[in-house]
């Protein structure tokens, strides 16, 4: 039975079972971190945030106090992030995690349209944004693509 408690269950175990200095001799490279994501889109959001391109579009974003803001907005980032990169004030207090609704935004309804289908878990969520409208959707979940050029998105009064 002991010999069954030392023996590790895989290879990465047993290099964690290593005191430190054997485990930074070791050429077997452990990372945290993989180096490619692949999502799948059935999944929904999974918290997977950076599929971004280096190719860029207009946007512009329209303050509740009517001041516009046009931005570079890089393709394949998600509407919330093109904010927070831009200094545009869109809250997002769940850190785009789909648990809020304070990235709140209204499209114009062509833009609205090419939109994909919102989940119900989306719609839960824009059920307690303020100034709900029925081309509402969470910058969160919206990804830029390059339709998006030259487009206005207004964020509505967050209430306070």
């Amino acid at each position: 039975m002991t010999s069954l408690l030392r023996r590790p269950a895989s290879l990465a175990a047993s290099i964690a079972m290593r005191p430190l200095h054997q485990a930074k001799s070791s050429k077997i490279k452990v990372s945290a971190r993989p180096s490619m994501v692949f999502k799948r889109p059935e999944l929904g959001n999974l918290g997977l945030r950076s599929f971004s391109s280096k190719e860029t579009v207009t946007i512009t974003y329209i303050d509740a106090s009517g001041d516009e803001h046009p931005v570079q907005a890089e393709v394949g980032k998600h509407l919330l992030d093109v904010a927070h990169d831009n200094n545009i004030e869109l809250e997002g207090a769940c850190g785009g995690e789909l648990a809020c609704s304070t990235c709140h935004l209204v499209f114009d309804q062509d833009v609205f349209d090419t939109l994909p289908t919102k989940s119900d878990e989306e719609e839960d969520m824009l059920d307690l944004a303020f100034e709900l409208t029925e081309t509402s959707r969470l910058g969160c979940q919206i990804r830029v693509t390059k339709e998006f050029d030259g487009i206005k998105i207004r964020i509505p009064d967050d209430g306070y």
